[in-house]
């Protein structure tokens, strides 16, 4: 065996990626950019982050709630 092989795939494409796969690493770096930019925000300001996140998740909350009660069975009656 030889000393220099190197396992995996670590050069360029011959073909430039078309189509789908074009579609898709393009939609793949900018979630990458977009969760960077979004943890940077965080860190520089943590208690916005955390008053977003816990607003949102009332909203949530209160949503499910509400749809969840009328969504329930109200054909049962106490005796």
């Amino acid at each position: 065996m030889s000393k220099d092989l190197s396992v995996g795939f670590t050069g360029i494409p011959r073909e430039p990626a078309t189509g789908v796969r074009k579609v898709a690493k393009n939609a793949v770096d900018t979630v990458r950019r977009e969760t960077s930019a979004v943890a940077a925000g965080a860190a520089d300001h943590p208690h916005t982050a955390t008053g977003l996140l816990l607003g949102v998740g009332a909203l949530a909350f209160m949503a499910g709630f509400v749809f969840g009660r009328g969504a329930a069975d109200h054909t049962s009656t106490w005796r």
